[in-house]
């Protein structure tokens, strides 16, 4: 894990660490090399496993403590995980600078799509597309036949096993009139096809792809990681509506999509939980006491199943957990009543856009997120893992410490750097909150 991006209401910190996490020792391990690039959130990295593994990281964002200061990356870096080494690749013609963009490997290169500029003055969203040579080092911009998609950033895009590239989703926003913007969070797929024929690799269309299964309900800055080559999982995003008063009202997610990308049908993941075998034991010996058959154990084991629940509706639901309030996108209730309270008992990572996602040795693992409740941002650094193969329920590696944090809430939390000699008064006319959150 490379960098990202903390607020506390008063401050903006970026990073620019890198950690590692061991799995059987369940530590976080920080990486220190020489080189490294500076600080920086909203960027992409890939892994490979090249040359004993190699991490490539493009573009990103940075800003200042105040955030009056504000700017994106378009620099290109690899760190050889074998040599411990980092190395900034100098290749002229790649992308423009930019954040929120995607980055995806196939086939011995990385392709860009996408994502945004800001200049604190003027922004701009970019459906583009480059692809940088992982043999050559060379960047190349692709121009696409077809109707490409708008441009967007916070989408998701995916490696198909046709060997395509599939793009879902993503926001972008535009000015109505002066001083007025309108964000739209788009919820459409397109394909990115390679030519026949084509021995470039540069020849690609844009094909509007036609999906299915169970309707999604639309969201953005949703995480989404292959568990197969034919499968991937999607988890969080959020949805804003826009009042009368141009505030922002986000509906957040976390729900569990599987996503087929062969069909480029949706479905929704329904975890099982986990079986009370010593239940099952009880009733059993319970059975041949009184001399019965044990022909109704299959109809008592299958109340702990969980069948597919339909497709997600808008409905709503709130969750007050006694220090703040989140709308939370809830999926229509099961068919199955008589199920429904056991669904409810299976633990759930909570709502939440861009977590980290990854899965070794068919285990999910889900990392960290961010959460808006009003003016507030939540920045959550819990860890997650799902059985793939089993899909019983959600273990917590490491809880939130939510608790922990504080935030800052004051009228003068936007100023700007110049107003650093009055941090002190400034401090005092905070309202301090502490997050005691379970």
């Amino acid at each position: 894990m490379l960098g990202g991006e903390f607020h506390d209401g008063r401050t903006t910190v970026v990073y620019g660490d890198m950690f590692t996490y061991n799995l059987s020792k369940n530590e976080w391990t920080i990486i220190k090399a020489p080189g490294a690039p500076p600080p920086r959130c909203g960027h992409q990295a890939v892994a490979t496993s090249t040359n004993k593994g190699e991490l490539w990281v493009f573009g990103g964002e940075f800003s200042s403590p105040s955030e009056s200061q504000f700017y994106h990356y378009k620099d290109l870096w690899v760190y050889r995980i074998g040599g411990k080494k980092w190395e900034k690749i100098l290749s002229p013609g790649g992308p423009s600078a930019r954040s929120g963009h995607r980055m995806a490997h196939m086939k011995r290169q990385l392709i860009v799509f996408g994502g945004f500029h800001d200049n604190l003055r003027d922004y701009k969203y970019y459906n583009d597309v480059h692809i940088f040579n992982l043999e050559t080092y060379v960047w190349q911009k692709i121009e696409l036949t077809g109707i490409p998609p708008l441009p967007r950033s916070g989408c998701i895009v995916l490696p198909t096993p046709e060997s395509k590239l599939l793009v879902y989703g993503g926001y972008s926003k535009e000015r109505v009139k002066k001083d007025l913007d309108k964000g739209c969070v788009h919820h459409d797929m397109f394909l990115m096809t390679p030519e026949k024929n084509d021995q470039t690799g540069l020849k690609w269309k844009w094909v509007l792809a036609k999906q299915s299964g169970i309707k999604m309900s639309p969201r953005c800055s949703a995480s989404a990681v292959l568990v197969q080559a034919n499968l991937a999982y999607l988890f969080g995003g959020v949805f804003d509506e826009e009042d009368e008063d141009e505030e922002l009202h986000g509906t957040f997610y976390n729900d569990l999509m599987a996503l087929d990308l062969e069909k480029l049908q949706w479905h929704e993941v329904s975890l099982c939980g986990k079986k009370d075998v010593t239940a099952r034991r009880r009733r059993r010996k319970a059975k041949e006491d009184d001399g019965q058959e044990d022909s109704n154990e299959n109809e008592d084991d299958s109340d702990s199943e969980i069948q597919a629940a339909p497709a997600p509706v808008e409905s709503k639901t709130t969750d007050d957990d006694g220090i703040f309030t989140v709308t939370i996108g809830a999926a229509q209730a099961s068919t199955a009543d008589k199920k429904e309270n056991a669904r409810e008992n299976i633990f759930v990572p909570s709502p939440r856009i861009n977590p980290g996602l990854a899965v070794k040795h068919n285990v999910l693992y889900l990392y960290g997120g961010l959460l808006e409740v009003g003016d507030r941002q939540y920045t959550l650094n819990d860890l997650y893992s799902l059985d793939c193969r089993k899909l019983d329920e959600w273990k917590t590696v490491i809880a939130d410490d939510l608790a922990s944090q504080t935030w800052f809430e004051s009228s003068s939390s936007s100023s700007n750097d110049e107003d650093s000699d009055d941090s002190d008064e400034d401090e005092n006319d905070s309202e301090v909150e502490h997050m005691d959150v379970d």
